[in-house]
């Protein structure tokens, strides 16, 4: 099997969509030996938004600290590779074929979708390669998630927010249980989450577990010194050291919250502030990207990813804090079917914006035209682009040197931002 072959076998494998349960995974990784068995120390992270940006963190401390260090993370912007890294290199094309090769036919008798069978291409590489710690990012939810799997030792919930409530719920106590199910007796939890709604859910499952709980706010503190854009200093303040002036290449005082996790469990692990603070510095090199990544200047181009309310309330306040560097805001949404635009649309008014809509390149995308409508519906002024790439184009050309262009709404359109204009 090539490995356009190995794309070809896995992609149509999101016709059977998302089926919750971890029967079939299971059944994939006896068929390779149980790899899940041989990760290492493992860090399980869930969480509405900032799960991504917890992961990256921590795999770029523990990378600092020596360790042959494993990342599985969802989904890729331009290429399938980025998602399973080892000391922040991606997968090779060719071991990706190697793994569907063996993986096809236990695949196609189980009908596994395509997130148990990369789940599990994953964990056969990790742990062939010996990885000595293994960060997991869930893709949704936790408790059927194909992720929930591992034996982890540490687990992690960064933020609980509403998203995905036709698959875990439609409260944030709901939400919370669900993500909570990462928790396993024998681990320790780390949470960023205050709301008491979706606290308690994650409170009472550590406590069912009898796995102790650590909460940023109450066993560690954080406060922003400085904050711009692709910049962050902050002070975390734990029960064992004060870690002053630590800087991390982010946009937006919310991520304050993701590095206190990081900086936590890393502490806990027995990681030295040397390593914490150089891994930091240099997280963009675990492949962590377009979260509010400048990549143009003069006009400002931002690239994000923030798909509900919740992440683009964030993303908005952040941006807020600058905005008056900028004569004009244009923002370039594409968003999935599935996600509350109507709320996505009313945060983002704030920023005193003008909408360019466009269709996402996935089946599940909102039609630029329906997106549109529900933009001018909330007294915003909407122009659609068949693409995200075209929509970029057209904008540098006809906005001015201090304009800022922020295209956002979804992993598909920061993908083919790069893929086409980058």
């Amino acid at each position: 099997m090539t490995y356009q072959e190995a794309l070809d076998f896995l992609y149509p494998l999101h016709r059977f969509g998302i089926k919750p349960g971890l029967d079939r995974v299971y059944t994939l990784l006896e068929s390779l030996g149980s790899p899940h068995k041989r990760l290492g120390l493992v860090v399980h992270i869930a969480g509405t938004n900032g799960k991504g940006t917890v992961a990256a963190a921590l795999a770029s401390i523990f990378q600092a600290d020596g360790k042959k260090t494993a990342l599985y993370t969802s989904p890729h912007l331009v290429d399938f590779t980025e998602r399973i890294r080892i000391n922040g290199k991606p997968i090779s094309q060719e071991k990706v074929a190697f793994y569907c090769s063996l993986l096809k036919d236990a695949v196609i008798q189980n009908h596994s979708t395509f997130f148990e069978a990369t789940t599990a291409l994953a964990f056969a590489w990790f742990a062939d390669e010996s990885v000595e710690v293994s960060i997991i990012e869930t893709g949704m939810g936790g408790r059927l998630d194909a992720t929930n799997v591992v034996d982890s030792t540490y687990a992690v919930i960064s933020t609980i927010g509403m998203d995905h409530t036709e698959w875990l719920g439609g409260t944030l106590s709901l939400i919370a249980a669900e993500k909570a199910a990462i928790i396993h007796k024998g681990c320790r939890v780390y949470t960023a989450v205050t709301d008491p709604e979706a606290f308690m859910p994650i409170e009472q499952q550590a406590q069912w577990c009898d796995a102790p709980l650590f909460v940023v706010g109450r066993d560690v503190m954080t406060s922003v010194s400085a904050s711009g854009p692709g910049m962050l200093e902050l002070e975390v303040r734990s029960a064992l050291r004060d870690y002053l002036g630590l800087k991390v290449p982010l946009t937006g005082s919310f991520h304050a919250s993701n590095v206190s996790l990081a900086v936590m469990v890393a502490e806990d692990a027995g990681i030295g502030e040397k390593e914490i603070r150089e891994g930091l510095e240099h997280l963009l090199h675990t492949g962590y990207r377009a979260r509010l990544e400048m990549i143009g200047t003069h006009p400002a181009v931002l690239l994000d990813v923030s798909h509900n309310p919740d992440g683009m309330r964030q993303t908005v306040t952040t941006l807020l804090s600058f905005r008056d560097r900028y004569r004009k805001v244009y923002v370039i949404l594409g968003l999935a079917s599935d996600k509350d635009a109507q709320s996505v649309i009313r945060e983002l008014l704030r920023l005193n914006c003008s909408f360019f809509p466009v269709t996402l390149p996935t089946e599940r995308s909102l039609p630029a035209e329906e997106l549109r409508v529900l933009c001018e519906r909330e007294g915003g002024k909407a122009t659609v682009f068949s693409t995200g790439h075209e929509g970029l184009v057209d904008l540098l050309e006809k906005a001015c040197d201090d304009d800022l262009i922020l295209v956002t709404g979804s992993f598909y359109l920061a993908g083919d931002i790069i893929t086409y204009c980058i």
